[in-house]
Protein backbone atom coordinates (compact mmCIF):
# COMPACT_ATOMS: atom_id res chain seq x y z
CA UNK A 1 0.00 0.00 0.00
CA UNK A 2 1.71 3.36 -1.62
CA UNK A 3 1.23 6.38 1.06
CA UNK A 4 2.58 10.50 0.05
CA UNK A 5 2.98 12.33 3.07
CA UNK A 6 3.71 16.49 1.77
CA UNK A 7 6.43 17.48 4.27
CA UNK A 8 9.55 16.50 5.98
CA UNK A 9 10.01 18.94 9.09
CA UNK A 10 8.98 17.02 11.80
CA UNK A 11 5.44 15.64 11.46
CA UNK A 12 6.20 14.07 8.23
CA UNK A 13 9.38 12.40 8.93
CA UNK A 14 7.95 10.72 12.23
CA UNK A 15 5.27 9.78 10.27
CA UNK A 16 7.28 7.66 7.91
CA UNK A 17 8.61 6.11 10.61
CA UNK A 18 5.65 4.30 12.09
CA UNK A 19 4.27 3.87 8.47
CA UNK A 20 7.53 1.93 7.22
CA UNK A 21 7.78 -0.17 9.83
CA UNK A 22 4.47 -1.16 9.88
CA UNK A 23 4.88 -2.56 6.23
CA UNK A 24 3.68 0.35 4.27
CA UNK A 25 5.24 2.21 1.35
CA UNK A 26 6.05 5.47 2.06
CA UNK A 27 7.33 8.68 -0.38
CA UNK A 28 7.54 12.13 1.34
CA UNK A 29 7.48 15.64 -0.13
CA UNK A 30 9.36 18.41 0.36
CA UNK A 31 9.16 21.65 -1.06
CA UNK A 32 12.41 23.14 0.01
CA UNK A 33 15.57 21.60 -2.06
CA UNK A 34 16.79 19.79 0.65
CA UNK A 35 16.30 19.14 4.46
CA UNK A 36 16.63 22.43 6.64
CA UNK A 37 20.01 22.50 9.01
CA UNK A 38 19.80 25.83 9.87
CA UNK A 39 18.64 25.10 13.18
CA UNK A 40 15.40 26.93 13.47
CA UNK A 41 13.96 27.86 16.55
CA UNK A 42 13.87 25.75 19.71
CA UNK A 43 10.71 23.79 20.17
CA UNK A 44 9.32 21.58 23.37
CA UNK A 45 9.38 18.15 23.42
CA UNK A 46 7.22 16.76 26.36
CA UNK A 47 6.21 12.88 28.05
CA UNK A 48 3.76 11.42 25.39
CA UNK A 49 6.54 12.44 22.56
CA UNK A 50 9.62 11.94 24.61
CA UNK A 51 7.87 8.47 24.98
CA UNK A 52 7.62 8.05 21.21
CA UNK A 53 11.14 9.42 20.50
CA UNK A 54 12.35 6.45 23.14
CA UNK A 55 10.10 3.46 21.13
CA UNK A 56 11.74 5.12 17.84
CA UNK A 57 14.85 4.01 18.80
CA UNK A 58 16.07 7.69 18.89
CA UNK A 59 16.50 9.18 22.26
CA UNK A 60 19.67 9.04 22.63
CA UNK A 61 20.79 11.40 19.44
CA UNK A 62 17.15 13.82 20.91
CA UNK A 63 19.05 14.05 24.33
CA UNK A 64 22.37 14.71 22.94
CA UNK A 65 20.69 17.82 21.11
CA UNK A 66 18.84 19.33 23.41
CA UNK A 67 19.49 22.93 24.07
CA UNK A 68 20.72 22.94 27.58
CA UNK A 69 19.09 26.45 28.17
CA UNK A 70 18.24 26.58 32.20
CA UNK A 71 18.56 30.22 32.98
CA UNK A 72 17.18 32.80 31.78
CA UNK A 73 17.63 36.97 32.44
CA UNK A 74 14.75 39.35 32.12
CA UNK A 75 15.38 42.94 31.77
CA UNK A 76 12.24 45.26 32.24
CA UNK A 77 11.71 48.01 29.80
CA UNK A 78 12.06 50.99 31.98
CA UNK A 79 14.38 49.06 34.23
CA UNK A 80 17.94 48.78 34.72
CA UNK A 81 18.31 45.61 37.37
CA UNK A 82 17.35 42.04 35.62
CA UNK A 83 15.83 39.56 37.05
CA UNK A 84 16.97 35.27 36.78
CA UNK A 85 14.54 33.05 36.01
CA UNK A 86 15.29 29.33 36.71
CA UNK A 87 14.00 27.28 33.84
CA UNK A 88 14.66 24.01 34.81
CA UNK A 89 11.90 24.81 37.66
CA UNK A 90 9.07 26.52 34.91
CA UNK A 91 9.69 22.97 32.92
CA UNK A 92 9.39 20.63 35.88
CA UNK A 93 6.18 22.00 36.42
CA UNK A 94 5.50 21.41 33.39
CA UNK A 95 6.23 18.06 32.17
CA UNK A 96 8.36 15.55 34.11
CA UNK A 97 9.95 14.40 30.82
CA UNK A 98 10.91 17.46 28.66
CA UNK A 99 13.66 19.04 26.77
CA UNK A 100 14.29 21.50 24.86
CA UNK A 101 16.03 20.93 20.77
CA UNK A 102 16.04 22.91 17.76
CA UNK A 103 13.27 21.78 15.44
CA UNK A 104 15.69 21.63 12.44
CA UNK A 105 17.61 19.07 14.71
CA UNK A 106 14.86 16.95 15.62
CA UNK A 107 13.83 17.07 11.72
CA UNK A 108 17.52 15.89 10.97
CA UNK A 109 17.03 13.00 13.45
CA UNK A 110 14.04 11.70 12.43
CA UNK A 111 15.09 12.32 8.61
CA UNK A 112 18.10 9.93 9.33
CA UNK A 113 15.99 7.37 11.34
CA UNK A 114 13.99 7.16 8.15
CA UNK A 115 15.73 7.49 5.12
CA UNK A 116 17.00 4.53 4.05
CA UNK A 117 12.94 3.22 4.72
CA UNK A 118 11.13 5.83 2.88
CA UNK A 119 11.20 7.32 -0.84
CA UNK A 120 12.19 11.28 0.07
CA UNK A 121 11.83 13.82 -3.12
CA UNK A 122 13.09 17.15 -2.00
CA UNK A 123 12.08 20.00 -4.80
CA UNK A 124 8.79 19.35 -5.34
CA UNK A 125 5.20 19.87 -4.17
CA UNK A 126 1.84 18.60 -4.84
CA UNK A 127 -0.36 20.74 -7.34
CA UNK A 128 -3.44 18.66 -7.52
CA UNK A 129 -5.14 15.74 -5.90
CA UNK A 130 -7.72 13.10 -7.28
CA UNK A 131 -10.68 11.36 -5.39
CA UNK A 132 -8.81 7.89 -6.56
CA UNK A 133 -5.20 8.94 -4.91
CA UNK A 134 -3.81 10.56 -8.44
CA UNK A 135 -1.28 13.07 -7.66
CA UNK A 136 -0.01 15.43 -10.20
CA UNK A 137 3.20 17.19 -9.05
CA UNK A 138 4.75 20.69 -9.33
CA UNK A 139 7.56 19.27 -11.66
CA UNK A 140 4.55 17.99 -13.96
CA UNK A 141 5.47 14.15 -12.72
CA UNK A 142 2.09 12.05 -11.85
CA UNK A 143 1.96 9.50 -9.91
CA UNK A 144 -0.99 7.30 -7.98
CA UNK A 145 -0.81 6.71 -4.08
CA UNK A 146 -3.56 4.78 -2.09
CA UNK A 147 -4.01 7.46 0.63
CA UNK A 148 -2.34 11.35 0.88
CA UNK A 149 -0.89 12.73 4.35
CA UNK A 150 -0.73 16.53 4.66
CA UNK A 151 1.66 17.16 7.40
CA UNK A 152 3.28 20.49 5.76
CA UNK A 153 2.26 22.89 8.57
CA UNK A 154 -0.05 25.67 9.32
CA UNK A 155 0.14 26.64 5.52
CA UNK A 156 -0.70 23.68 4.45
CA UNK A 157 -0.48 23.09 0.71
CA UNK A 158 -2.49 19.97 1.10
CA UNK A 159 -4.98 21.69 3.39
CA UNK A 160 -6.12 24.02 0.57
CA UNK A 161 -6.15 21.56 -2.03
CA UNK A 162 -8.16 19.28 -0.53
CA UNK A 163 -10.01 21.30 1.89
CA UNK A 164 -10.46 24.72 1.01
CA UNK A 165 -8.58 28.54 1.94
CA UNK A 166 -6.60 28.45 4.99
CA UNK A 167 -8.98 31.39 6.24
CA UNK A 168 -11.68 28.88 6.56
CA UNK A 169 -10.07 27.20 9.64
CA UNK A 170 -7.55 29.70 10.78
CA UNK A 171 -8.15 31.56 14.56
CA UNK A 172 -5.41 34.56 15.05
CA UNK A 173 -5.32 34.20 18.63
CA UNK A 174 -3.25 37.37 19.25
CA UNK A 175 0.28 37.84 18.83
CA UNK A 176 3.04 37.67 16.25
CA UNK A 177 6.39 35.44 16.92
CA UNK A 178 10.20 35.82 15.54
CA UNK A 179 13.03 33.95 15.53
CA UNK A 180 16.72 34.74 13.20
CA UNK A 181 20.10 33.52 13.81
CA UNK A 182 22.48 35.87 14.46
CA UNK A 183 25.93 35.86 15.88
CA UNK A 184 26.05 34.95 19.55
CA UNK A 185 27.60 38.37 20.67
CA UNK A 186 27.06 38.04 24.10
CA UNK A 187 28.59 34.56 24.85
CA UNK A 188 25.55 32.98 26.04
CA UNK A 189 26.31 29.75 26.19
CA UNK A 190 23.11 27.72 27.70
CA UNK A 191 21.83 31.19 28.69
CA UNK A 192 19.04 33.44 27.50
CA UNK A 193 18.48 36.87 27.90
CA UNK A 194 15.35 39.32 26.83
CA UNK A 195 13.64 42.03 27.32
CA UNK A 196 10.21 42.79 28.40
CA UNK A 197 7.91 45.88 27.11
CA UNK A 198 4.11 46.18 27.47
CA UNK A 199 2.95 44.18 24.53
CA UNK A 200 6.55 43.02 23.36
CA UNK A 201 9.44 40.90 24.06
CA UNK A 202 13.07 40.29 22.53
CA UNK A 203 15.74 37.63 23.56
CA UNK A 204 18.50 35.67 22.52
CA UNK A 205 19.77 32.59 23.16
CA UNK A 206 22.69 29.85 22.63
CA UNK A 207 23.74 26.79 23.38
CA UNK A 208 26.92 24.60 23.91
CA UNK A 209 26.71 22.80 20.26
CA UNK A 210 25.74 26.07 19.08
CA UNK A 211 27.98 28.31 16.70
CA UNK A 212 25.59 31.13 16.69
CA UNK A 213 22.13 32.03 18.70
CA UNK A 214 18.89 32.24 17.87
CA UNK A 215 16.99 36.00 18.62
CA UNK A 216 13.44 35.35 19.36
CA UNK A 217 10.25 38.37 18.79
CA UNK A 218 7.17 38.13 20.56
CA UNK A 219 4.20 41.35 20.06
CA UNK A 220 0.84 41.90 20.21
CA UNK A 221 -1.13 44.07 18.04
CA UNK A 222 -4.52 45.08 18.11
CA UNK A 223 -5.66 43.85 14.95
CA UNK A 224 -4.06 40.74 12.35
CA UNK A 225 -1.13 42.23 10.04
CA UNK A 226 -1.17 42.42 6.44
CA UNK A 227 1.07 40.34 5.01
CA UNK A 228 1.66 37.15 2.66
CA UNK A 229 3.65 34.13 4.81
CA UNK A 230 6.15 33.84 2.15
CA UNK A 231 7.01 37.82 2.28
CA UNK A 232 9.81 37.70 3.66
CA UNK A 233 10.61 41.10 3.23
CA UNK A 234 7.28 42.90 4.43
CA UNK A 235 8.02 40.59 7.31
CA UNK A 236 11.31 41.70 8.52
CA UNK A 237 9.37 45.14 7.97
CA UNK A 238 6.42 45.27 10.15
CA UNK A 239 9.33 43.09 13.39
CA UNK A 240 11.39 46.07 12.82
CA UNK A 241 8.24 48.50 13.31
CA UNK A 242 6.74 46.46 16.23
CA UNK A 243 10.48 46.25 18.12
CA UNK A 244 11.45 49.94 17.70
CA UNK A 245 12.41 52.05 20.62
CA UNK A 246 12.32 48.65 22.35
CA UNK A 247 15.99 49.50 23.64
CA UNK A 248 18.65 46.60 25.48
CA UNK A 249 20.00 44.76 22.26
CA UNK A 250 17.53 45.24 19.78
CA UNK A 251 19.10 47.71 18.04
CA UNK A 252 21.95 45.29 17.34
CA UNK A 253 19.69 42.94 16.59
CA UNK A 254 17.98 44.73 13.67
CA UNK A 255 21.36 45.47 12.36
CA UNK A 256 21.87 41.69 11.93
CA UNK A 257 17.74 41.77 9.99
CA UNK A 258 19.17 41.45 6.67
CA UNK A 259 21.85 39.46 6.45
CA UNK A 260 20.35 36.21 8.77
CA UNK A 261 20.68 33.09 6.97
CA UNK A 262 17.57 32.11 8.71
CA UNK A 263 14.21 33.98 9.76
CA UNK A 264 11.10 32.58 10.43
CA UNK A 265 7.90 35.41 11.14
CA UNK A 266 4.28 33.67 11.79
CA UNK A 267 0.96 34.99 13.04
CA UNK A 268 0.11 33.03 17.11
CA UNK A 269 -2.73 31.20 14.74
CA UNK A 270 -4.98 28.32 15.50
CA UNK A 271 -6.31 25.98 13.57
CA UNK A 272 -9.78 24.65 13.84
CA UNK A 273 -10.67 22.10 11.86
CA UNK A 274 -13.97 19.72 12.60
CA UNK A 275 -12.25 17.17 11.07
CA UNK A 276 -9.07 15.98 9.37
CA UNK A 277 -10.07 13.76 6.62
CA UNK A 278 -11.55 14.00 3.42
CA UNK A 279 -11.89 10.63 1.19
CA UNK A 280 -8.41 9.07 1.14
CA UNK A 281 -6.60 12.63 2.56
CA UNK A 282 -5.72 12.91 5.95
CA UNK A 283 -3.81 15.69 7.91
CA UNK A 284 -1.56 15.51 10.49
CA UNK A 285 0.42 17.86 13.06
CA UNK A 286 -0.43 21.54 12.63
CA UNK A 287 -1.15 21.22 9.19
CA UNK A 288 -4.84 19.84 10.94
CA UNK A 289 -4.69 20.99 14.18
CA UNK A 290 -2.49 23.80 15.09
CA UNK A 291 -2.90 25.06 18.80
CA UNK A 292 -0.69 28.07 18.38
CA UNK A 293 3.48 28.03 17.24
CA UNK A 294 5.07 28.98 20.65
CA UNK A 295 2.40 28.27 23.25
CA UNK A 296 0.60 25.25 22.59
CA UNK A 297 2.82 22.70 22.28
CA UNK A 298 2.78 21.59 18.91
CA UNK A 299 5.38 19.61 18.06
CA UNK A 300 5.21 17.17 20.71
CA UNK A 301 0.79 16.78 19.43
CA UNK A 302 2.18 16.73 16.26
CA UNK A 303 4.66 13.78 17.21
CA UNK A 304 1.86 11.93 19.05
CA UNK A 305 -0.49 12.42 16.35
CA UNK A 306 1.85 10.85 13.99
CA UNK A 307 2.13 7.59 15.86
CA UNK A 308 -1.59 7.47 16.51
CA UNK A 309 -2.14 8.12 12.59
CA UNK A 310 -0.02 5.21 11.62
CA UNK A 311 -1.27 3.16 14.42
CA UNK A 312 -4.70 2.90 13.49
CA UNK A 313 -3.86 2.31 10.09
CA UNK A 314 -1.95 -0.31 10.82
CA UNK A 315 -4.70 -1.76 13.57
CA UNK A 316 -7.44 -1.32 10.90
CA UNK A 317 -5.61 -3.29 7.71
CA UNK A 318 -4.62 -0.03 5.68
CA UNK A 319 -8.62 0.70 5.78
CA UNK A 320 -8.90 4.47 5.66
CA UNK A 321 -12.43 4.36 6.01
CA UNK A 322 -12.43 2.95 9.62
CA UNK A 323 -8.44 4.35 10.39
CA UNK A 324 -8.93 7.81 9.88
CA UNK A 325 -12.08 8.04 11.97
CA UNK A 326 -10.49 6.19 14.46
CA UNK A 327 -7.40 8.55 14.84
CA UNK A 328 -9.38 11.38 15.01
CA UNK A 329 -11.47 9.83 18.04
CA UNK A 330 -8.33 9.13 19.79
CA UNK A 331 -6.44 12.28 19.37
CA UNK A 332 -9.47 14.99 19.35
CA UNK A 333 -9.36 15.60 23.36
CA UNK A 334 -5.26 16.35 23.56
CA UNK A 335 -5.72 18.91 20.61
CA UNK A 336 -8.56 20.52 22.24
CA UNK A 337 -7.17 20.79 25.44
CA UNK A 338 -3.36 22.23 23.78
CA UNK A 339 -5.98 24.72 21.86
CA UNK A 340 -7.27 25.91 25.42
CA UNK A 341 -3.93 25.99 26.74
CA UNK A 342 -2.90 28.13 23.96
CA UNK A 343 -5.29 30.82 24.22
CA UNK A 344 -4.32 31.20 27.93
CA UNK A 345 -0.91 31.27 27.72
CA UNK A 346 -1.15 33.62 24.40
CA UNK A 347 -2.39 36.00 26.99
CA UNK A 348 0.11 35.75 29.51
CA UNK A 349 3.32 35.21 27.57
CA UNK A 350 3.44 39.01 26.72
CA UNK A 351 2.85 41.43 29.27
CA UNK A 352 -0.58 43.09 27.95
CA UNK A 353 -0.29 46.11 30.92
CA UNK A 354 2.33 48.30 33.24
CA UNK A 355 0.57 46.26 36.03
CA UNK A 356 1.50 43.13 34.39
CA UNK A 357 5.15 44.26 33.26
CA UNK A 358 5.65 45.56 37.39
CA UNK A 359 4.13 42.03 38.19
CA UNK A 360 6.65 40.02 35.92
CA UNK A 361 9.64 40.40 38.64
CA UNK A 362 7.74 39.42 41.41
CA UNK A 363 6.14 36.16 39.40
CA UNK A 364 9.97 35.22 38.37
CA UNK A 365 11.00 35.42 42.47
CA UNK A 366 8.54 33.39 43.95
CA UNK A 367 8.75 30.59 40.95
CA UNK A 368 12.46 30.80 42.02
CA UNK A 369 12.12 30.16 45.85
CA UNK A 370 9.77 27.59 45.69
CA UNK A 371 11.27 23.96 45.66
CA UNK A 372 10.63 22.09 42.75
CA UNK A 373 7.68 19.52 44.17
CA UNK A 374 5.81 22.44 45.46
CA UNK A 375 5.79 24.31 42.19
CA UNK A 376 4.81 21.17 40.28
CA UNK A 377 1.80 20.84 42.80
CA UNK A 378 0.73 23.94 42.04
CA UNK A 379 0.89 23.74 38.87
CA UNK A 380 -1.59 20.87 39.26
CA UNK A 381 -4.01 23.04 41.37
CA UNK A 382 -3.80 26.33 39.85
CA UNK A 383 -3.38 26.14 36.63
CA UNK A 384 -5.52 24.58 34.74
CA UNK A 385 -3.99 22.48 31.95
CA UNK A 386 -0.34 23.26 32.31
CA UNK A 387 0.26 19.65 32.83
CA UNK A 388 -1.95 18.63 30.51
CA UNK A 389 0.87 16.75 27.89
CA UNK A 390 2.33 14.54 31.08
CA UNK A 391 -2.35 13.29 31.17
CA UNK A 392 -1.72 12.27 28.12
CA UNK A 393 -1.96 8.51 27.88
CA UNK A 394 -0.70 6.63 24.91
CA UNK A 395 -2.43 3.76 22.92
CA UNK A 396 0.12 0.57 22.59
CA UNK A 397 0.13 -0.45 19.15
CA UNK A 398 2.79 -2.91 19.65
CA UNK A 399 0.79 -5.78 19.77
CA UNK A 400 -0.39 -4.55 15.86
CA UNK A 401 1.62 -7.29 13.53
CA UNK A 402 4.42 -5.64 12.59
CA UNK A 403 6.47 -5.44 9.70
CA UNK A 404 3.64 -6.46 7.13
CA UNK A 405 2.74 -5.70 4.13
CA UNK A 406 -0.34 -4.32 2.50
CA UNK A 407 -2.16 -4.54 -0.98
CA UNK A 408 -3.86 -1.23 -2.63
CA UNK A 409 -7.44 -0.26 -1.28
CA UNK A 410 -9.77 -0.66 -4.17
Amino acid sequence: MRILISGASVAGPALAYWLTRYGFSVTVVERAPALRKAGGHAIDLFRPAMDIVEKMGVLERVLAGKTGVERLTIYREGRSRPTELDLSRVMGAISDRHIEIMRDDLSEIFYDATRDDADYVFGDSIASISDDGQVVFDSGRTDRFDLVVGADGLHSNVRGLVFGPEQRFTTWIGAYLAVMSVPDHLGLDGRMECVAGVGRMAGIGSTAHMDDARAVFLFRTPEPLDYHHRDVDRQKQLLREHVEGLGWEVPRLMEELDRTPAFYFDSITQLRMDTWSRGRVTLVGDAGYCPGPAVGGSTSLAVVGAYVLAGELAAHGGDHTKAFPAYEAEIRDYVHRSRAFAVNAAKRIVPASRLDLAALGGAVRLINSLPVALTRAAAKIGSKGVRLHDSIALKDYASTPWPRSFSASS
